[in-house]
């Protein structure tokens, strides 16, 4: 029908308009700029804290402010000690948490789905996790020696059962009767793990990985403070400690800091992008 045959309603066109419930830059953007303007009111509020309040002798003489870490981070630069030490730290971490995703994901998904691997598995992942994993550092140095491979022992221990234990819940509680549903259809284990059991999982993996990368980042702190290196940025920390010089300790301490929340962010990217099936607000109209 052409427009010289619609009939005369006597009504306006009616014009496409933008979706209401779109968000604009704030929205999008609002939690970047929230969690960066705190660490700025922080870093603000930490470089007054001298002029503003009367500190004691002691406090005074080892307190570091803002800029006194950043000519710390520039001496560390300058002299060359930095870059090895993070590269030595960075490796450490970067093995120790894949090792723990690598044996950790496989892992808790059969224990998940197989109630006899969950019967004999967990007493032991339960006690090993209720242990400190400090004490287990003395034979971690013995069977590896001090170096490379006993902190990424520990990173591994400290990463992987956070991991392992959101990822078997998380299929433990993945939905019954979509599974069901798949079963029907004449879906394999495989099949059966691909479409439903790891996208019903991937909140607890998520925070699982998040959690690890937290524990992670403890493993390699906690390695080379007791000696399970010569090198690393931990390292630099103790003899910058044992020397009282607080604000080369404040930047390793940053350093293990940036690492951590780079990696949480691109964890929270990665949920962003396989999350995108999952309604984030309700449309309100």
């Amino acid at each position: 029908m052409s427009d010289m045959d619609m009939p005369d309603t006597g009504l306006a066109p009616v014009e496409p308009v933008d979706d209401i419930n779109t968000p604009g830059f704030w929205e999008k953007n609002e939690s970047l700029f929230l969690g960066f303007g705190f660490i700025a009111l922080v870093i603000i509020i930490w470089q007054l804290v001298p002029s503003v309040f009367t500190l004691s002798k002691g406090m005074k003489l080892f307190f570091a402010t803002p800029t006194m870490i950043v000519g710390a981070f520039g001496d560390l630069i300058a002299s060359g000690k930095l870059w090895p030490a993070l590269q030595f730290s960075a490796s450490a971490f970067g093995l120790g948490l894949g090792l723990s995703i690598i044996v950790a994901l496989p892992l808790g998904v059969v224990m998940g789905r197989s109630q006899v691997l969950s019967d004999m598995f967990d007493p032991f992942i339960t006690a090993i996790n209720a242990t400190p994993r400090l004490v287990f550092l003395p034979l971690i140095l013995i069977w590896f020696g001090i170096g490379m491979w006993s902190v990424v022992v520990v990173v591994f221990i400290g990463a992987l059962f956070p991991l392992l234990i959101n990822t078997y819940e998380g299929v433990k509680n993945a939905d019954k009767l979509l599974i069901n549903v798949v079963k029907s259809y004449g879906a394999n284990e495989w099949e059966i793990n691909k479409l439903v059991v790891i996208p019903n999982s991937l909140p607890f993996i998520i925070a699982g990985l998040r959690l690890a990368i937290g524990r992670a980042v403890l493993g390699v702190v906690v390695a080379e403070f007791f000696g399970g290196s010569s090198n690393g940025v931990g390292v630099i920390m103790v003899r910058a400690s044992g020397s009282f010089q607080v604000d080369v300790v404040f930047a390793g301490l940053i350093l293990f800091m940036a690492m951590s929340l780079i990696l949480t962010g691109i964890v929270r990217s990665i949920e962003a992008r396989f999350s995108r099936w999952r309604p984030q607000q309700t449309k309100s109209f």
